[in-house]
């Protein structure tokens, strides 16, 4: 799968850890930077892994600062992305089952490494079920585009 990746100077540690484990699992990894622990504004990364996600050039996203809040938030302003800021592995299963997410904010403040790679994996391999779900991320979707609406 291709993933891209991106963080702010907040983030920065916990995604330099969490590279080398995508990598072992055998996904092509884009790292975007940043590239230091030197203060950046998060949102130039948020919307360049949001744009990748949108428009197919990347499966997924990773992004990563100090919460991983401002970063979802930002991500989500571009249509067709489902970001999720996940604290705990039961979230990030449920959003992928549920809600198809396909962008994965995490806090490099608020978790330990353990935390993190066990949030990682399960979000990286779990399936959305579809179903029922698939209409609701379909109404997600419209509702995210200029005419917005609801779909059948």
């Amino acid at each position: 799968m291709k993933i891209i990746i991106g963080c702010d100077h907040g983030g920065y540690e916990l995604k330099e850890k969490i590279l080398p484990r995508l990598k072992a699992l055998n996904h092509e990894i884009e790292d975007i930077g940043t590239h230091s622990t030197e203060s950046v504004d998060y949102p130039t990364y948020a919307v360049q892994v949001a744009r990748a996600v949108a428009d197919g050039r990347a499966e997924r996203g990773i992004l990563v600062c100090g919460s991983g809040i401002g970063m979802c938030i930002a991500a989500n302003r571009t249509p067709g992305v489902r970001a999720v800021q996940i604290s705990e592995p039961f979230a990030a299963r449920m959003s992928r089952r549920h809600n198809d997410s396909n962008i994965l904010c995490l806090g490099g403040r608020f978790l330990g490494l353990d935390m993190a790679m066990e949030i990682l994996e399960t979000w990286l391999n779990e399936p959305f079920e579809g179903g029922r779900h698939q209409k609701r991320v379909q109404m997600i979707e419209a509702s995210s585009h200029p005419q917005g609406g609801e779909t059948t």
